[in-house]
């Protein structure tokens, strides 16, 4: 019983450190300049994937030797409109499981609509985290030089933060879209050591973010399946984290998809874990798994 206690006391802990927003961008999985800024901000990346697109995930809370299963999440892109104008929709739904569903359930949904170009218009994140019911709403658009996020953070009941953030000469996204940026990078055109900077806008903050490729490695799953990816570290300047840099990394699948294979989070107290399930829809074929045949 008391093991039981223990455990359940850690767990508590570990989540509500996720009530910070910046967790959540490697929760979810979590995790971006030329003479027009709209044209800067656009994301090449259309190449990657088809509509229809459906990644399932699962996500690991780590302490010691413990290793619960903390939550199940969902990415999917779908062909839409947006103010009656063509869009795609690129959404991640999250939910907690397992003891963590019993001692902090979380519901967490955020939809983003891109132009059809990849430049971000909209995110709208809804969280229910135990009972507690948040909005954060950004609407972006583009001056010469600038991106502009008008940040909404609001209850049922009350406002809590209606502000506008500007980034000049800088990559500026939600936590979502930094994920669709990663995905557009060319390995081809990158050595050991590149860095790729952006911000992401959270509240009523721009927080600096960057991408840090170290090459490429493989990732295993029990004795029968690993996966060939290009890692990356992400540095966060966010106090949420243990410390700044390599607060973070995170593993692509090394094929023409571009999906996150595997996602590994420092936090004040273990680690969050996220590791692909299963997909359907994906425009190529998923040639970086390898499955080993047992003698």
């Amino acid at each position: 019983m008391r093991t039981s206690n223990h455990r359940q006391g850690i767990i508590a802990a570990a989540t509500w450190e996720c009530r910070s927003d910046a967790v959540r961008l490697c929760l979810a999985f979590l995790l971006l300049l030329s003479a027009v800024c709209a044209k800067a901000q656009e994301i090449p990346v259309r190449n990657r994937f088809n509509p229809g697109e459906e990644v399932q995930y699962e996500l690991y809370f780590k302490w010691g030797l413990l290793m619960s299963r903390a939550g199940h999440a969902t990415l999917s892109v779908r062909d839409t409109e947006y103010e009656s104008k063509p869009s795609c929709h690129y959404r991640l739904l999250f939910r907690t499981t397992g003891i963590f569903e019993k001692v902090y359930k979380m519901r967490d949904t955020i939809d983003c609509h891109f132009t059809p170009d990849m430049l971000l218009l909209r995110s709208e994140k809804r969280a229910n985290e135990n009972g507690y019911y948040l909005i954060d709403d950004l609407r972006f658009s583009y001056e010469q030089k600038k991106v502009l996020a008008h940040s909404h953070r609001y209850t049922p009941t009350r406002t809590k933060i209606d502000t506008m953030l500007v980034a000049e000469d800088a990559y500026l996204f939600d936590m979502l879209g930094a994920t669709m940026y990663l995905r557009s990078l060319d390995w081809d055109k990158m050595t050991s050591g590149d860095s790729f900077p952006f911000q992401v806008a959270i509240g009523r903050d721009r927080v600096n973010i960057s991408f840090r490729y170290t090459g490429q490695q493989i990732v295993e799953r029990g004795e029968t399946l690993k996966y060939r990816t290009r890692h990356f570290y992400i540095d966060i300047y966010d106090d949420v984290f243990t410390q700044s840099k390599e607060a973070a990394e995170i593993w692509i699948g090394d094929d023409e998809n571009h999906i996150p294979v595997k996602i590994r989070a420092k936090l004040k107290i273990g680690a969050a874990e996220v590791y692909y399930k299963s997909s359907e829809g994906l425009r190529y074929p998923l040639t970086s798994r390898v499955e080993i045949r047992r003698r």
